[in-house]
């Protein structure tokens, strides 16, 4: 596979402290990647790093296959980010604000309106940006992310302050942008987005990765060794899965009582908290 970015050894200080330390990771063309951690792991810094607002101190980045340092102006703009600095201009209306970074990256208008209708803001088109609620402005900020369908997009926390049936929009027109060709790069503290969004997921925890995998594998390696019967009279039974166990499995269903068969596994919610605990 096609790497879109790469990320080898690098590290990042503040006052004095590491931010980041030798991470390492990368990103492949048209997928879907959740970047993990708690709140201070540094997931914002390499967001910043990725898109020229801060420079690594050591390590190599690459951006498209080149060295980030030689990449154009050009390149540049195949990519739409929402991170913690996104801005908006508070006089204007959303939609002439829209309209603004629309005529940046000489977008149709026809797709402000597409957008707008998209995550319900349309008929709030004519509101100054400075009136609008935090979740409005949020979405208001998602729409000039994506205008553009970028090649590479990272969004840092976008579903923040969004209602549920505004976030499952969302979801879907994300969905839709990667099986058009957009590799995403997402930052979530909502584990179960990343569970339904995401073909891999590092987890990053003081400054580096500390693991990695598909939500699949993750659940699988951190599956506990036990599993779940439901019978129909007995209800449900937490076996673990010994010899002994099994047998005694067996035996209770051999009268046709067994409903449902099935291994416990944990959420990815699990698997950060036990993570970054153990990392602590």
């Amino acid at each position: 596979m096609k790497n879109e970015l790469i990320m080898k050894d690098v590290s990042i200080s503040f006052d004095g402290k590491k931010a980041l330390d030798q991470l390492s990771f990368e990103v492949y063309e048209n997928e879907i990647f959740g970047f993990l951690g708690p709140s201070g792991a540094g997931k914002t810094t390499t967001i910043k790093l990725l898109t020229k607002q801060l420079k690594a101190e050591s390590g190599m980045i690459e951006l498209f296959g080149e060295d980030i340092d030689h990449v154009s102006q050009d390149t540049f703009e195949k990519i739409g980010i929402l991170s913690d600095n996104s801005g908006a201009y508070e006089r204007f209306s959303l939609y002439d604000n829209i309209k603004f970074f629309a005529d940046i990256r000489r977008v149709n208008h026809a797709r402000i309106d597409e957008l707008l209708k998209r995550v319900g803001l349309y008929e709030d088109r004519n509101k100054k940006m400075k009136s609008l609620s935090r979740g409005m402005t949020q979405r208001a900020l998602i729409v000039q992310a994506v205008l553009h369908k970028p090649k590479l997009l990272f969004l840092d926390e976008p579903t923040a302050a969004l209602d549920p049936s505004t976030t499952k929009e969302i979801h879907q027109m994300l969905l839709e942008l990667n099986r058009e060709g957009t590799t995403i790069f997402l930052t979530t503290h909502r584990m179960e987005e990343a569970d339904q969004l995401c073909d891999r997921i590092a987890f990053l925890n003081k400054g580096h990765v500390i693991e990695s995998g598909s939500p699949e594998e993750l659940k699988v390696k951190y599956a506990k060794d036990k599993m779940v019967a439901v019978f129909k009279e007995n209800g449900k039974i937490e076996f673990d899965k010994s010899s002994e166990a099994l047998l005694q499995l067996a035996e209770l269903s051999k009268n046709d009582e067994l409903i449902t068969l099935h291994s416990i596994e944990p959420t990815i919610e699990d698997i950060f908290l036990e993570l970054t605990k153990e990392a602590a």
